[in-house]
């Protein structure tokens, strides 16, 4: 009897109100399931426009977490308190060292996830944390 399967999450810390976290472990599955936590949240919270953008990006943080860290990958999310506001979506990994956006080549198979983040979002950035790292971007909510 081994521990929880790869795709489970092993950590809803809240899911109540405006903020929603989970952990997931760092497992390839965490990919998978933090993007279905993104998706239903977001649609439970009445912002199904925003559900796969928000999806993307965070699948692919937690992809970029999961090439450097070994340890559990945190997600948050944070509802805006009224319509036209901004949602925050955070992802954080032990790491502490911030990511870097580079350019990739066109026959690069990787690189690409921070530049998606940057040019999708209305504003990413990173910061430190007790044991590791957060990197966020916001999504204006549409009116």
């Amino acid at each position: 009897m081994g521990g929880a399967p790869a795709w489970e999450v092993i950590g809803v810390i809240d899911t109540e109100g405006d903020c929603a976290d989970w952990i997931f472990p760092a497992d390839p599955g965490a990919v998978r399931t933090a993007r279905q936590a993104v998706r239903g949240r977001l649609r439970d919270w009445g912002l199904d426009s925003l559900a796969d953008l928000a999806a993307l990006l965070v699948s692919e943080l937690v992809t970029n977490a999961l090439r450097h860290a070994t340890g559990p990958i945190g997600v948050r999310l944070v509802r805006p308190s009224g319509l036209g506001g901004v949602l925050l979506v955070e992802v954080s990994d032990p790491l502490p060292d911030p990511p870097r956006e580079r350019p990739a080549r066109l026959e690069d198979e990787s690189g690409r996830g921070l530049h998606l983040v940057a040019s999708s979002s209305r504003r990413w950035g990173t910061r430190p944390g007790v044991t590791g790292k957060t990197v966020w971007f916001e999504l204006a909510v549409p009116e």
